[in-house]
């Protein structure tokens, strides 16, 4: 038995998520199709997150286990040729060893949020971003954000769906900056709760409109309420950037 690791590019838009699920398309379900049609395996994919339906990665971490081996060059290009044309790609391939677990051993995850705030619509960057017409302040986000940074109860972020054991997590970074008409929001922790990102951000847009200020952010987050939740925002503009690992 070969353990390979996996670093991953996909588009969510056609898939229900990354995990796989009976009601439609998901990025692990293919992937795994790919390696069966490929080496007569049937095997689980296993990434470091997971990912909403419409949710995009630039570079997910997965391993797979492979009982005949094959060099992970030749494997990483066969994938790429089965996957076709499904917006997936493996953009690297190696061995690893056979303790390595992709979503076990990562000691963090790092997830972008783009919007595009202009009045005129979206054309290509059509479901890979959020267009917000109304003017933002992108300062403001920022400044509002850092009540959300550290260790909290985060249940107002939390979908009511979340399957994680506890609400506490612990945000080490988020930040948003304006690049032209593009606002970004990065946010970077061990693990996140079940729509905790882009609840964050609907509510950083609340705030840079104007809305809601920094003290009505910090109120939503005493509240451990998810009804205090402002706005969760679509998932059109969130990317999985990177997984770490020590």
């Amino acid at each position: 038995m070969t353990r390979y690791r996996l670093t991953i590019e996909f588009d969510g838009r056609p898939f229900v998520g990354w995990q796989r699920q009976e009601n439609g398309a998901s990025v692990q379900g293919a992937l795994e199709a790919a390696i069966l049609a490929l080496s007569g395996e049937t095997t689980s994919v296993h990434g470091a997150g997971r990912t909403d339906a419409g949710v995009h990665a630039a570079a997910m971490t997965a391993h797979v286990d492979l009982e005949r081996p094959m060099p992970a060059f030749r494997l990483k290009e066969a994938l790429n040729a089965l996957l076709r044309p499904a917006p997936i790609a493996i953009l690297a391939c190696t061995e690893a060893a056979p303790d390595f677990h992709a979503r076990f051993d990562c000691t963090g995850r790092a997830y972008r949020y783009r919007i595009i705030n202009r009045r005129a619509p979206l054309t290509w960057d059509k479901g890979l971003a959020w267009q917000v017409a109304p003017p933002l302040d992108a300062a403001a986000m920022h400044a509002a954000a850092q009540n959300l940074v550290g260790r909290h109860d985060f249940t107002t972020f939390r979908s009511v769906r979340c399957q994680s054991a506890s609400p506490v997590k612990t945000l080490d970074r988020l930040t948003v900056q304006r690049e032209g008409e593009t606002i970004l929001i990065e946010a970077a922790a061990r693990s996140f709760l079940h729509h905790q990102v882009r609840s964050m951000v609907g509510c950083l847009k609340l705030v840079g409109e104007g809305r809601w200020t920094a003290e009505t952010l910090h109120a939503a987050l005493a509240a451990r309420d998810r009804t205090a939740l402002g706005l969760n925002a679509p998932p059109d503009g969130l990317v999985f950037i990177t997984a770490y690992y020590t």
